[in-house]
């Protein structure tokens, strides 16, 4: 008997359209937030939208939307507070001069609530909805996943009001992060981001606000977890600088090599093109960051001298800021590259915002002076009129398919005129005495010519400067 799959959970999103976040740019957000939550694992089957100003301190929403929202869930609506017997003189003194409403409000002295900034006026009234909220027949969504970044306190109370589970976009792409991660180093750096996310977002257990390890201790259960994960970031710290100095190293052995990176959005095909280019059986899969880890592979049929090609993670919208420092060593890659190729999905109606993203990252790292041609993928899925606007728009890009050999063939041609444009011809002499080195010039260059006198053997070789340089003084000392 077949075993049935068990229900996936059922999540809302909700989204926030900010003054100068056009229509467009909204819609796109939350359509990639439906494949991040996808990816999760989660079933997406409704979207709750609004225009604001500011989001709002307390609840991301205003109070009418969030009972919107929480009649959707199942839940009250109403954020319960969360200070009940443990009101505090500060706290009825600042209340009495906002005029605030302890349910709801960001309150000092409240758990429950932000204490960052006063409470929100109930502005819905100038709020409008973009979009008639709908979801699809089945039981009450029990996830919300909201499209920013959220405050710990914005996570606790929508999760007090909705009854529902709460992630923020944020959690969500660290969480598959730490699911995809296969390498050592890739689980290491994505466990430093995930504690980094979560240590914030820790909170009391309902049971009591201390766990005593004897009478006088006064160390909270929150403090005592934060120090574990203070030690745990120091242990990840220590263990990934050893890697990342073994990588160094290799990526020092490999200083001559001819070097592609290829660059771009997540999901673009960055990981078909280095299936074709290579022939490696990397994982191709249509979800956001199927692969994490960096894969270097000599470009197939090989060259001589070899080129290399690696594949970096992808880059998304808004990608917390811990990740791209965790990853740091991977986009290292694209730092050292020789070329970088800039893969765009064609396919997707907002590849301009998608490789601005990416331009973005890797100006914050310095690879903006790296050489780099762009590549629009998956042009197989558009019509010759939307072919001919890209390239009257984009005359020197290259226009592909990862699935059409010719189309491959076509950017390995380029690949090699790239590098043979900036290649010099020299002679060099290979003593007798060391003929063992032949094989290391047959690496690194290539051998026009090859003669043989007194001296020992005469080549004439084309390559690149740099290349040329190291073996002629490592042949001379």
């Amino acid at each position: 008997m077949a075993k049935t799959l068990p229900d996936r959970p059922r999540a809302i999103l909700v989204g926030v359209q900010l003054p100068g976040v056009t229509d467009e740019a909204h819609a796109a957000d939350l359509a990639e937030l439906k494949r991040l939550v996808h990816t999760l694992g989660f079933d997406a089957v409704g979207t709750l939208s609004q225009r604001r100003q500011r989001l709002a301190n307390g609840t991301v929403l205003g109070s009418g939307k969030l009972k919107e929202l929480a009649a959707l869930t199942g839940g009250s609506g109403v954020i319960p507070s969360g200070a009940q017997g443990r009101a505090s003189k500060a706290r009825e003194k600042w209340e009495a001069e906002a005029g605030a409403d302890p349910e709801g409000a960001d309150a000092p002295g409240d758990p429950g609530v932000d204490a960052e900034a006063p409470p929100d006026e109930d502005d819905d009234a100038t709020d409008l909805d973009l979009e008639a909220t709908a979801i699809e027949p089945g039981p009450k969504p029990t996830v919300v996943v909201v499209d920013h970044e959220l405050s710990p306190s914005q996570l606790r109370n929508l999760e007090r009001a909705t009854g529902a589970q709460v992630l923020d976009r944020a959690g969500v792409i660290v969480d598959i992060f730490h699911r995809h991660a296969k390498s050592h180093e890739a689980r290491m750096q994505v466990e430093i981001a995930r504690l980094n996310y979560l240590a914030p977002r820790l909170r009391e257990s309902s049971g009591g606000s201390e766990r005593q390890q004897g009478r006088g201790s006064g160390d909270s259960a929150v403090e005592l977890d934060r120090r574990k994960i203070r030690d745990r970031l120091a242990e990840l710290r220590e263990g990934l600088a050893a890697i990342q100095k073994d990588q160094d190293q290799r990526r020092y052995a490999r200083r001559d090599q001819l070097r592609v990176a290829l660059v771009g959005y997540t999901n673009a095909g960055k990981s078909s093109l280095m299936r074709a280019l290579t022939g490696s059986a990397v994982l191709v899969a249509d979800q956001l960051f199927a692969t994490l880890d960096t894969t270097v592979r000599a470009m197939q049929p090989e060259t001589r001298p070899r080129i290399l090609v690696s594949d970096t993670v992808g880059f998304i919208q808004k990608l917390p800021h811990d990740l791209v420092a965790s990853f740091r060593s991977t986009l290292d890659e694209a730092l050292e590259a020789s070329l970088l190729l800039y893969v765009v999905d064609a396919s997707d109606p907002t590849w301009a915002a998608q490789l601005e993203v990416t331009r973005t990252v890797l100006r914050e790292i310095g690879a903006e002076v790296v050489p780099s041609k762009l590549l629009f993928n998956k042009v197989d899925r558009l019509d010759a009129a939307a072919q001919e606007a890209l390239k009257a728009s984009h005359p020197d890009a290259l226009q592909l398919s990862a699935h059409r050999p010719e189309d491959v063939a076509g950017l390995r041609r380029e690949i090699i005129a790239f590098f043979e444009a900036s290649m010099v011809e020299a002679d060099l002499v290979i003593p007798y005495a060391r003929q063992a080195r032949i094989g290391e010039v047959y690496e690194h260059t290539t051998v026009v010519s090859q003669a043989y006198d007194e001296t020992g053997s005469r080549l004439r070789v084309r390559g690149l400067p740099g290349a040329i340089a190291r073996l002629t003084r490592s042949l001379q000392d």
